[in-house]
């Protein structure tokens, strides 16, 4: 394992079993010395993971103390944070499978082309993806990617994750994302694509994705079934 993943690896692992409920909420984690000796690495590099847990509200650290395990269950779906959904899915645990309706090259339209701060002639990548969790139907991706910035994308990549491709095969820098969160009437592609069990509405997240060079990349509608998820944020306050 090389070292510059280790404490990563170590954080997905700890985190995992805090999710599992193998560390209970109120308890605390081994010492640092028992991590060291359990993955067979330096102090650092489970310090490292320790700050990773700190971060995404998985630990509270209490000086003389440990580490706390903090109450996790209802984290659910973090608003924040840039993640890809093949991230996510790992961290939830749950069966998702993803099928793609949609994958076109097409110009940008009206409504469109202020999103993405492109020409209206600007070609772009149309993508709708059905995610299933647990059997049901319940959350409709609908993303549009400027090919400027990706000149190639297959249905295999977006079934799988479009972010791994753009970062380790393209060389992109996805930096940050601009969030809008709102409730809306499902509509007729909603309704044929989405098993909204008797709801009239969704929740709507809008995503404008921009990359290191600030330059906006990738609009998406990311459309959720009502009763399927709650949107939790985790807060740290830095000094």
């Amino acid at each position: 394992m090389a070292t510059t993943n280790k404490y990563m690896n170590i954080f997905q692992e700890l985190s995992g079993e805090i999710k599992q409920g193998i560390y209970e909420p109120n308890s605390l984690l081994p010492s640092e010395h028992e991590l060291c000796e359990r993955f067979e690495t330096s102090r650092e590099t489970i310090r490292k993971a320790l700050t990773l847990l700190s971060q995404n509200g998985f630990i509270q650290k209490m000086q003389g103390k440990g580490s706390l395990v903090l109450d996790v269950s209802k984290m659910t779906f973090p608003v924040s944070g840039l993640v890809s959904f093949k991230e996510l899915q790992q961290s939830l645990g749950k069966n998702i499978t993803t099928t793609v309706h949609k994958l076109e090259l097409t110009e940008a339209e009206d409504w469109l082309s202020p999103q993405l701060e492109c020409d209206k002639e600007s070609l772009v990548w149309e993508i709708v993806r059905v995610r299933t969790i647990d059997g049901e139907r319940v959350i409709l991706d609908k993303d549009w990617l400027l090919q400027s910035s990706v000149p190639s994308l297959t249905e295999e990549v977006c079934s799988d994750s479009i972010y791994a491709h753009l970062e380790h095969h393209l060389g992109l820098n996805i930096s940050y994302a601009k969030k809008e969160i709102t409730v809306e009437l499902a509509t007729d592609e909603d309704r044929a694509l989405l098993d909204l069990d008797g709801y009239s509405h969704i929740v709507l997240v809008r995503n404008y994705v921009h990359l290191e060079d600030t330059t906006i990349f990738q609009y998406t509608e990311s459309r959720h079934r009502l009763d399927k998820f709650k949107f939790v944020d985790f807060a740290r306050r830095r000094k």
